[in-house]
């Protein structure tokens, strides 16, 4: 049975980590490289480097921030933010990233999943996608939860999957920020019928949270920021509790 799977995301505004509520009110969390540095050592087991304004102002991702933190840190290293082209993946990767999170760009442009999955293989490919609860369903989002579509989460997931994306990075921007847990429904819709790993993101507060994410809506990975930044929740006392709740965790 493959391990679950726990990792801080560093929202990154203007080169420092930054979180929100719902998409909104961003504040600062401190500098993304000694926290990139702080939870490898803590036993993170992934971390996620999403520059959240690159598309909105229409630039590339870091790549000279991704090196430093890819200096800092040894263990995987998902990037994201701005990316669009073959070109801008192998800029990040040859900065020190593992794989890339792909959004908006792929979301406007699906052959681009077909083009990094054909280049440099589906366990480089995450499918990032935003999704907001509203008229009985889970849509997507886009422009880091600025533009509505009218796509179902779901769907969207599953042609992505279909186009060579090796792994859903789900963030639920209704309970984002807010400590009331994670969207167990459409998690678990995901998780359940796709053959690809999901990461759960958005309304982690507790541990049971986590438990919950995992056991119930059989998520792979679970993602939080805001319970790590400010050090609410230890990563491995985390870890600790969810062994003992059965989890299979890595230590």
């Amino acid at each position: 049975m493959l391990t679950k799977r726990i990792i801080p995301c560093l929202d990154i505004k203007d080169g420092r980590t930054v979180k929100g509520v719902n998409f909104e009110n961003i504040r600062d969390a401190g500098d993304p490289i000694e926290l990139g540095a702080f939870y490898a050592e803590q036993g993170a087991d992934e971390l996620v480097f999403l520059d959240i304004t690159a598309t909105n102002e229409r630039r590339k991702t870091l790549a000279e921030l991704v090196t430093r933190i890819a200096r800092n840190v040894n263990i995987p290293f998902t990037v994201g933010g701005g990316i669009s082209s073959v070109e801008d993946v192998s800029v990040l990767l040859n900065s020190g990233a593992d794989k890339i999170s792909v959004n908006t760009s792929a979301f406007k442009r699906p052959e681009l999943v077909d083009e990094l999955a054909g280049e440099f293989g589906s366990q480089c490919v995450v499918l990032a996608i935003d999704t907001r609860f509203e008229n009985g369903d889970w849509y997507v989002y886009l422009n880091g939860g600025r533009i509505k579509t009218e796509i179902k989460a779901f769907d969207w997931a599953k042609e992505a999957v279909q186009r060579g994306a090796g792994e859903i990075l789900l963030t639920s921007m209704n309970n984002d920020g807010t400590k009331q847990g994670f969207a167990l429904d459409i998690t678990a819709q995901l998780s359940q019928n796709l053959n690809v790993p999901v990461i759960a993101s958005g309304g982690a507060g507790t541990m049971e949270h986590f438990k919950d994410v995992f056991e119930i809506a059989q998520a792979d990975a679970a993602l939080a920021a805001t319970i790590f930044h400010y050090k609410e929740i230890e990563i491995q006392a985390l870890k600790t509790y969810l062994y003992k709740e059965g989890v299979n965790m890595r230590f």
